[in-house]
């Protein structure tokens, strides 16, 4: 007979206990209220839908991680969500349809087919948040400095440096040579990798220019901190304008970000080309030395809604709350804990007085728990301090001398 251990978990799902439970809870309700805050509106996507509205305009990688499912109803092709910002793209261009600027916020689960990385989960619990209707600097400006915000508000213990980059570089190349579909392919995992001398060797068989030859060599060498900007604008001076367009918009977001986070290093990638066939403009993930994963993550993603029967300017992050209070250095407060005398031997008169009583604590945030009568350490009753005592005919507070 085969011994099935059922309460193992599968591989990368983990469940979430005391007090860790809590810390995240508070943490989650503490940032959607800091984001109502800045103007956003917290929605509930579902978490199964249609796979052409799931995975619209997402990429390949969005698709692997996606667990498929068949829909008994309709037959359809269903997938658990990977990623809540294209159903929040969705609600945008056709739930909400609003003409002018959009700010919408979410946090619940997703479900990956597997781990990206062994620090993480495969259920993370993601926060974020989104801004539609607007294009350029200004939303980009704030929707980054909301990220930062949100790590500042969960107290994360390490320095955190913002890693930025710019698809519209490598895109603005790439477009110029008019490579096959398989020499591009080929060259686009090489970047991502940042393989450079396999990239040089690649391009010395292609047939390019030696100006372009020399460009895309330069690109994935091109990081480090904001000089990095100025010695691209030297080396791409020959290259089409959507290039230099990228570069000027980091370094604008680069000075004003330094001035609202003077603590935060900048870091910048100009070969970041992390969801390159999802976004369309700068991209951003803030990292700390303690984890080796990002905190939060996003970009700027145009024209998602398009087959929703809208194209709209779109930009935003995420994170997983699960990391996130990893890192933190966030203290959760317990509230005062008074125990709750049994009713078994109570008048009725006690009885009916007591209950008033918890209602009116409760009320302003107590936390009352009863002890249940034969047990030697009632789990959470450890945890009082106080105790209500029938005294006067009526239920005083007194403290708790004697354990329980």
């Amino acid at each position: 007979m085969i011994r099935v251990d059922r309460w193992l978990l599968p591989d990368g799902i983990k469940e979430i206990l005391p007090p860790t439970a809590r810390r995240i809870e508070y943490l989650r309700r503490k940032l959607l209220d800091f984001y109502y805050s800045w103007g956003y509106e917290l929605v509930m996507p579902p978490l199964i839908e249609y796979l052409e509205s799931l995975l619209t305009g997402t990429g390949n990688d969005l698709d692997l991680e996606t667990f498929k499912v068949i829909d008994q109803i309709s037959g359809r092709s269903m997938g658990i969500r990977a990623d809540i910002t294209p159903q929040v793209a969705r609600i945008d261009a056709h739930s909400l349809k609003n003409q002018g600027t959009a700010r919408l916020c979410y946090s619940n689960t997703v479900l990956h087919t597997t781990a990206t990385h062994p620090l993480v989960s495969r259920s993370p619990l993601q926060i974020g948040a989104e801004l539609f209707g607007h294009a350029g600097f200004t939303s980009d400006f704030e929707v980054i400095s909301l990220m930062l915000e949100s790590i500042r508000q969960a107290n994360i213990k390490h320095a955190v440096t913002l890693d930025m980059g710019h698809v519209a570089i490598y895109r603005g190349l790439i477009e110029a040579v008019q490579l096959k579909p398989a020499q591009a392919q080929e060259l686009f995992l090489l970047m991502q990798t940042k393989a450079v001398t396999d990239i040089d060797r690649l391009l010395n068989r292609l047939n390019l220019t030696s100006s372009m030859r020399s460009m895309l060599s330069t690109l994935p060498r091109l990081h480090g901190g904001i000089d990095i900007l100025a010695r691209a604008r030297q080396e791409f001076a020959a290259a089409p304008v959507t290039v230099m367009a990228g570069i000027d918009a980091l370094e604008r977001l680069a000075r004003a970000l330094a001035a609202r986070f003077p603590t935060v290093r900048q870091y910048f990638d100009l070969a970041e080309l992390r969801g390159y066939q999802y976004h369309t403009g700068v991209v951003f993930s803030a990292l700390t030395p303690a984890f080796g994963q990002p905190l939060a993550k996003g970009g700027r993603y145009d024209d998602i809604g398009q087959v929703f029967g809208r194209a709209r300017p779109a930009t935003g992050f995420s994170a997983d709350l699960k990391i996130l209070i990893e890192l933190s250095g966030l203290v959760v407060e317990l509230a005062q804990a008074i125990r709750l005398p049994a009713v078994d031997d109570l008048t009725a008169e006690q009885q009916q007085a007591l209950w008033q009583r918890e209602s009116e604590l409760r009320a302003t945030g107590v936390r009352l728990i009863a002890h249940m009568p034969g047990q030697i350490e009632d789990t959470g009753v450890h945890e009082c301090r106080y105790q209500l005592v029938w005294r006067d005919a009526d239920w005083h507070i007194d403290p708790l001398h004697t354990p329980v």
